[in-house]
């Protein structure tokens, strides 16, 4: 059976494509020396050409205003310039080359300091090239989209434009409550309807089954005593799917879930239950019928047309994996970002939720996390902002000190493999996550998982064998990050076909089962999990 955790690199063809991507032109990708300045320590960049490219010269173009750097050649015309020297030549047997890295370092920085730079590379009098040249990501999504059926075409990217990067210098950490945290994965459409409401009539997972906010509010007390101090809900924004991950609205929670009404209920009931509320928010795209992009599509002078990027592909847009019907907003437009960072501290501020889950946060990239993370712990210091990156262990770390953390896709790989399909052995786990671990700062949250509402559930993968998903539950528990429990794992849901035969990805959302369709002996068995975790002792 095949178990596509990771989209982007599921084959050996697909890491091979990453790694030739990330091997082209001028690539900088995040390399920072410490991850997370702190005031007073010098910060080391890394740049790495590739052998398409020819570099006598390396130029970092800075700012400390937060303005946008600005600069050509060597010559600042916003901020200042550091000159990067040639540090070592790499070979990479993969694509047959040599490869150059350059490095230079920027001066130690006050608390508060909000550093944004561009970096471009040039020889002679021959063009400037500026990381990131070329965008691996839009590479990598374009093969992974054809590798998975939905095939499209992506331009490299403009070598003059290159990226903006961006850091902050800051003691920001995450939330203790997080830390300790055992969160609850609600798909919310799926739950539960509400005291005296009933489900939809229907058994399509595609289509809506009429979960509601007001279901959640009347089952806290079920999730209060599995021992969950955290719920983590699915979108809850007016969108024209079941999933709502294509907002058309930002401004107001849908009416099929309840509304406002019912979100401000669902809250106030759990933070006196002392449970803490997540919303899963999508800043990488929207829904094509939003009205601004409407706005943007109809008319090419519309005040939002910069806010998506317009190009010749088949949707004739940037689109999430190119899915025409979520178009990629473009958070490098200053009143695109603003928008968006507003829309994040909007909902800390007026329904008092937690934080966030931050879908395909790989989107919009370290960059723009740096300022969204900024601007919600300015409203609301103990938010927690995870985001969910379905990417390689190396990209994941380039979200340290702009991210809280984010879901550890790599830990639920090495779960299933060892524990659902039985591929490896449990001294091969137990090295893989040594290993994982020693990775990442202690002070990145990595929320373990075993199965998601965008995979096969653990219990089909492990071919409904109980006893598997029990040592499976009996081990993330075990592991430092925060554990989310997938809506029905802890009562033996399962679902009737794989993602694959199914060709799509809603097999895993079946409604919540209740009553006596729950396995008693399962959720006893989680419970005695839970509360040995939240009381330190071993499972």
């Amino acid at each position: 059976m095949e178990d596509f955790v990771f989209g982007t690199v599921a084959s050996d063809d697909l890491k091979l494509a990453h790694h030739r991507a990330a091997r082209q032109g001028v690539q900088h990708a995040h390399q920072l020396d410490p991850l997370d300045p702190t005031p007073g320590q010098p910060i080391t960049l890394t740049v790495r050409i590739g052998p398409d490219v020819t570099a006598e010269h390396v130029a970092c173009y800075y700012t400390l205003d937060g303005s946008a750097p600005a600069g050509a050649r060597g010559v600042a015309q916003n901020g200042h310039v550091l000159a990067l020297e040639r540090a070592e030549v790499l070979w990479d047997t993969i694509t047959w080359s040599y490869h150059q890295a350059w490095r230079g370092a920027l001066p130690a920085q006050p608390e508060g300091a909000v550093v944004r730079y561009r970096i471009g590379a040039w020889a002679g009098d021959g063009p400037e090239t500026f990381a990131d040249w070329p965008n691996v990501k839009d590479l990598t999504d374009q093969a992974t989209a054809a590798f998975f059926g939905n095939g499209y075409e992506v331009q490299p990217g403009d070598p003059v434009r290159g990226d903006t990067f961006t850091f902050r210098v800051d003691r920001l950490t995450p939330p203790d409550w997080a830390r300790a945290a055992v969160i609850y994965h609600i798909f919310v459409d799926r739950f539960y309807p509400g005291d005296g409401r009933s489900w939809a009539d229907t058994t399509d997972t595609r289509r809506q089954h009429g979960g509601t906010l007001w279901g959640v509010a009347d089952r806290l007390d079920y999730i209060a005593d599995l021992g969950a101090t955290c719920v983590w809900l699915s979108p809850i924004f007016p969108s024209p799917s079941d999933h709502g991950y294509d907002a058309t609205d930002y401004d107001c929670v849908a009416a099929r879930v309840g509304g406002d009404e019912a979100l401000h209920a669902l809250v106030e009931a759990a933070h006196a239950r002392g449970l803490r509320v997540v919303l899963d928010l999508v800043c990488n795209h929207i829904s094509d019928q939003h009205p601004y992009f409407q706005a943007a599509l109809a008319d090419p002078d519309s005040p939002y047309r910069g806010w998506f990027t317009f190009d010749s592909s088949p949707a004739g847009y940037r689109a999430f994996f190119g899915l025409h019907k979520m178009p990629q907003v473009n958070l490098a437009h200053p009143d695109a970002r603003r928008w968006m960072i507003d829309i994040g501290r909007y909902w800390l501020r007026a329904f008092d939720v937690d934080g966030y889950r931050l879908d395909h946060a790989n989107g919009p990239g370290p960059d723009f996390w740096s300022d969204f993370q900024a601007a919600c712990k300015a409203e609301k210091p103990d938010c927690f902002c995870f985001g969910e990156i379905v990417e390689t262990p190396d990209i994941v770390r380039r979200y340290v000190g702009r991210l809280d953390g984010c879901l550890d896709f790599t830990l639920a790989d090495a779960l299933r493999r060892t524990y659902g399909h039985g591929r490896w052995i449990e001294v091969e786990f137990e090295r893989a996550v040594a290993r994982h671990l020693a990775f990442f700062p202690r002070d990145f949250v990595m929320p373990t998982f075993l199965d998601n509402h965008d995979m096969d559930r653990f219990l089909f993968i492990a071919g409904g064998d109980r006893e598997k998903l029990r040592r499976a539950a009996a081990v993330q528990m075990r592991l430092p990050g925060p554990p989310v429990i997938y809506y029905g794992t802890e009562v033996g849901m399962s679902q009737a076909q794989g993602r694959r035969e199914a060709r799509r990805l809603e097999p895993s959302r079946a409604p919540m089962l209740w009553g006596a369709d729950q396995d008693r002996d399962l959720l006893a068995y989680y419970k005695g999990l839970i509360r040995a975790r939240r009381a330190g002792q071993p499972a």
